[in-house]
């Protein structure tokens, strides 16, 4: 893949996501309501999230015609050329619905299958975080780099918890068996910008069960530029199994952990 390829991706990985941030910040209804749920009743989806995810793949069908889409919304189109956009058009809706400041949107493009651009902006926390494949990681241009591992027992660990009751019960049962064991539990209500807060360092690791590749995608990739290693169960990546983001040195304590205590399954 060449470099003019991988500039143009995140110039229109940026614009994409600028776009919809605008339009979830500045057009929210004050009476903004529930469109439609998913997984479960309190799974939810907002005319907003809808919005949003047709600004993005309205634009990428202007930049980047012959590239496929996979959106959490539904967008789902195959491309011819290599390359794949996975969007988030809100990762937080129910922060959104709200009024919580904790939502952003996600963009990564994959080439071949490997993700090599991602973009998360959090529009009420005034942050752009943007990796390119080998090229670092960057808050609002600047580079970041992930918290230094500590000990498990002095980690500030993100988490979050699924829609469906039996999916809620188990994570329950890790939660309680993980809090003793680490300095805190945080969570925040995005996955995205969960996992870019383990890129700057305000987490010192995340894991999570039941993600989806746009819930994941540009988060992990600007968390692995930043230092950070990512991954699921031992010799798998991360997956809607099980999610886990971590320093050098604290990754591997914090995946045995998950990994005895069942975290990967319901």
């Amino acid at each position: 893949m060449t470099d003019p390829l991988l500039t143009k991706l995140l110039e229109t990985a940026l614009e994409a996501a600028r776009g919809a941030g605008d339009l979830l910040r500045d057009g929210r209804p004050a009476d903004l309501g529930v469109a439609a749920t998913k997984t479960s009743p309190i799974d939810v989806v907002t005319e907003m999230d809808i919005a949003a995810e047709k600004l993005i793949t309205d634009l990428l069908a202007r930049r980047r015609p012959q590239d496929g889409v996979l959106g959490e919304e539904g967008a789902d189109t195959e491309g011819t050329s290599g390359v794949r956009w996975v969007i988030d058009p809100l990762d937080g809706t129910v922060n959104y619905l709200y009024g919580l400041p904790s939502w952003a949107v996600s963009i990564a493009a994959e080439q071949d299958g490997e993700t090599v651009v991602g973009v998360v902006t959090a529009p009420m926390r005034g942050e752009t975080f943007q990796a390119v494949l080998g090229r670092g990681a960057r808050l609002n241009g600047e580079p970041v780099y992930c918290r230094p591992a500590a000990p498990l027992e002095e980690s500030l660990i993100g988490t979050g918890f699924g829609y469906v009751r039996e999916r809620r019960i188990g994570q329950a049962r890790v939660l309680n068996d993980v809090l003793p064991r680490v300095r805190d539990i945080r969570r925040g209500g995005s996955a995205a910008i969960d996992l870019c807060d383990v890129a700057c360092g305000r987490l010192n690791g995340y894991y999570e069960r039941g993600l989806n590749p746009w819930d994941f995608g540009a988060g992990a990739l600007i968390a692995r530029e930043a230092g950070a290693l990512t991954g699921g169960r031992p010799g798998v990546p991360a997956s809607t199994e099980l999610t886990i983001a971590a320093a050098p040195g604290l990754f591997e304590p914090l995946r045995g952990l998950l990994d005895d205590l069942g975290a990967w399954h319901d």
